[in-house]
């Protein structure tokens, strides 16, 4: 199965249960249909880039996983009917995204942050 990463910006109107409840929902929702959550981040209140529905805040959250690829159109479904929904982008990683994604969940320090560290 293919690894895909989710990320989603919730309506910062929403309290730590209903943020909580809503990421159960998707993740219930990827488990019942055969996925598997490698990895999830709580990012929580972030400043968006640009104002979407009169907001300028979101709670972002995001979800590392592996499902069948005929998945992503009925988590994009319910992801477009949730209305705490503001955002949400998948993205397929490659070989490369995986094992940098592992890399850093371990704590090992990578090339690109090697060469900013000497650059400082």
């Amino acid at each position: 199965m293919p690894n895909y990463e989710l990320m989603v910006i919730f309506t910062p109107v929403l309290s730590e249960e209903e943020y909580k409840a809503a990421q159960k929902k998707f993740t219930t929702l990827l488990t019942d249909n055969g996925g598997e959550i490698v990895h999830e981040n709580a990012w929580g209140l972030k400043s968006l880039a640009y104002p979407i529905q009169k907001k300028t805040t979101g709670l972002y959250w995001v979800l590392e996983y592996t499902a069948p690829s005929d998945f992503n159109e009925k988590l994009k479904t319910q992801l477009l009917r949730d209305e705490s929904v503001l955002r949400h982008m998948f993205t397929v990683l490659d070989k490369y995204a995986v094992e940098y994604n592992s890399k850093r969940k371990r704590g090992v320090i990578t090339a690109n942050e090697k060469a900013e560290v000497s650059n400082a």
